[in-house]
Order: structure tokens, then C-alpha cells, then sequence
């Protein structure tokens, strides 16, 4: 980003989480300048979002509005999901609070970020209203699913409507919409129950050997800007390390002979994963009464997204299309698809 377009930057479009946040910068003329993201592990303290936020706004200028949605109220730094989302806006208040700050509560719109307590229940975890909000202005049709580190997202929406059966992450979880999933920071062991070895199936061991990042870095798909946080036990995140903590999941030690072996089971792990998600949008699609023929992906796992779509024989669409014709910014733009919905959003209200 050159100085000029620095100080062009009149507009912040942020999703908070709690794992990363991250940030898309919007011009005077309307259109994405830059993106950025960085991990943050608010579970071990208010400290570390303090310091993304503040290393984050700090490389633009002082006066850019900023439209924040969050998810960092599920973080256990808090004791509740309210709490998290007063908690959260009293932080981005001090960080932020000195120009123009706004949070997005869905369907409600945007709020003042001193009003969090009273629209608390619709503020938290809205970031996936956002994007889906945004295609359903631009589409006919058809279901986003965005893929991230943790959580997958599977939203219908239609022309002008999220079209949602759930809102809260547990009427979510009921109607198939979150899938509790992402490409790097879930588990192995909650994948499957047993993997195929040697000609038999063994049962996993249920220690955090392992997470999906070692799955995805050995089938070759997971994008360094995804992998942000110290793998499951802080070590390297080379082909054989990742190969190494994946063998440890069904009792096996790794030898460079067993590495083709390793990526064989990255890919049954995969399967596993986009198993879960192929029975999920089935839950998803059937709701609906005309059945769906396109998948919008986002998010760092969309990989997945764009192979339900093929498997399927339907239409796919990257969102990286859609966002901005920006082709510096569009990869990045589609992996923080909330940061930028949220922004185009308030730029919206704005011209209205």
C-alpha cells in the first residue's frame, strides 16, 4: 500500500474473533484498498486483543470510521456470551473509539458501540450475517459456505434475504448452518473416531496431537496467510513435523518411509471433513423449497467448498469474484470475507 492510498483509507471494516481479527481498509472512492489479519488467542487474555487491534488501526488513518463485527465473545476469557460482547466493545471503544466506531448487530443493523449491552444477543457472532447479506444484494441465490480456521458457515440466502433458519450459535449448530470444523485450528481426534492403517481401522487417540492444519499442509492446500497459530505442539510446520503429530493420532512413529503413508491419512482426515460439511448443506438444502444449484465459497478452507461444489455437479463461485476487482486483493479479501462484507455494509448505510 503506498503513502497515498494510506491516507485515501476513510473507512475500517473489522471481524473480531477470537483467534484472529482481522481488517479490510475501504477508500474515499468506495473500494478496498488493503486487508490485513492477524492471529490473536483471546482465550489467554484481553491483553492479546488489545495489542491486534492496536498494531492493526495503527497503520491507518487516525480518523477512519470503523465497523466492527465480532465472534471474540465466545473466547472462555469471558464468562458469558453477553459479557464477551460488552467486554469486547469496551476494548475496541478504547482502541477505536476516538473516531467513528459502530458495531454489527444482523438484521438490526449497525449500533453504537457505548449501546453493546442492549443489542448484545444480536451483535455476538454475527460476522456470517454480514457476508451473506452483502450476496444476497449481488445474487439470486444459493448457499455461502465460508471455511475458516475454526468454524464453517453454511448459509442459504436469496435476492435481498439471508435466508437462515438460525441466528445464535446454537440454533445454528440445530439447523446444520455452523459446523464446528475450520482448516487449521480443530482437533484431529474430532474428525473421526478411527482412521484406516496397516489394513485395519484403528481408533484415534484422544490426546491434541494433532489439528487439521497438519491434514491440509500435507494435501498441499492450506495457504500460508491461514496458518497463524503455533501448531499443536509448537513445533515446526514442515511436511514432516505435520506428518510426524499425525502418525502420533493412531500410534505410529514417523521414518521417512511412512510419508506417503502420512499423506494418505491427511487425506482420509480431509474426506472425513468434507464429509461432515457434504451432510450439513444436504440439512441445509433441504429446507429450502427449490433446490439449490450454486455454492459461494469463502473463508481460508473454501477448497473444500469449491470440491462440494464439484462432487455435487454445481455451480461454484469463489467470492474472491465478488468483493472487489482489486486481483492484488481478491484471494485476501475472500479468506476475511466478514472484515469486508462489514464495511461494505456501513459504506452502504452511509450513501443511504
Amino acid at each position: 500500500m503506498t503513502s497515498e492510498t494510506l491516507r485515501n483509507v476513510v473507512r475500517l471494516g473489522w471481524d473480531v474473533g477470537g483467534a484472529h481479527v482481522k481488517l479490510a481498509a475501504f477508500g474515499r472512492d468506495g473500494r478496498l484498498k488493503a486487508v490485513r489479519i492477524a492471529a490473536c488467542p483471546v482465550w489467554k487474555g484481553a491483553t492479546h486483543l488489545h495489542e491486534a487491534i492496536r498494531t492493526l488501526r495503527a497503520e491507518f488513518p487516525g480518523d477512519a470510521a470503523s465497523a466492527v463485527t465480532m465472534t471474540a465473545e465466545v473466547a472462555d476469557l469471558w464468562p458469558d456470551r453477553r459479557a464477551g460482547v460488552v467486554g469486547t466493545a469496551a476494548i475496541l471503544i478504547e482502541e477505536l473509539g476516538t473516531a467513528p466506531l459502530a458495531l454489527f448487530a444482523g438484521p438490526e443493523g449497525f449500533v453504537p458501540a457505548t449501546e453493546a449491552a442492549a443489542h448484545a444477543d444480536m451483535i455476538g457472532s454475527a460476522n456470517w450475517y454480514a457476508t451473506a447479506a452483502v450476496l444476497a444484494h449481488l445474487l439470486p441465490g444459493g448457499v455461502l459456505i465460508d471455511i475458516g480456521s475454526t468454524t464453517s458457515d453454511l448459509i442459504p440466502f436469496s435476492a435481498s434475504r439471508v435466508a437462515a433458519r438460525g441466528f445464535t450459535d446454537a440454533q445454528r449448530l440445530a439447523n446444520n448452518e455452523l459446523v464446528y470444523a475450520g482448516v487449521v485450528r480443530t482437533p484431529v481426534m474430532a474428525l473421526a473416531e478411527a482412521a484406516p492403517w496397516g489394513g485395519r481401522w484403528l481408533p484415534l487417540m484422544a490426546e491434541h496431537y494433532a489439528t487439521t492444519a497438519d491434514v491440509h499442509r500435507l494435501t498441499g492446500e492450506l495457504s500460508e496467510m491461514a496458518d497463524l497459530h503455533p501448531s499443536a505442539d509448537g513445533g515446526a510446520k514442515s511436511e514432516e513435523a505435520s506428518a510426524r503429530r499425525l502418525l502420533r493420532m493412531v500410534g505410529q512413529d514417523f521414518t521417512p518411509q511412512v510419508l506417503p503413508a502420512a499423506r494418505a491419512l491427511a487425506r482420509y482426515f480431509a474426506e472425513e471433513q468434507l464429509h461432515r460439511l457434504s451432510r450439513a448443506f444436504d440439512g441445509v438444502a433441504s429446507a429450502g423449497p427449490e433446490e439449490t444449484d450454486l455454492i459461494v465459497g469463502a473463508g481460508v478452507g473454501r477448497f473444500l467448498a469449491a470440491r462440494l461444489a464439484e462432487r455435487r455437479n454445481l455451480a461454484y463461485l469463489d467470492l474472491a469474484q465478488v468483493l472487489t476487482d482489486d486481483e492484488n486483493l481478491a484471494r485476501e479479501a475472500a479468506d476475511c470475507a466478514p472484515a469486508v462484507a462489514v464495511g461494505l455494509l456501513a459504506a452502504a448505510l452511509t450513501e443511504d
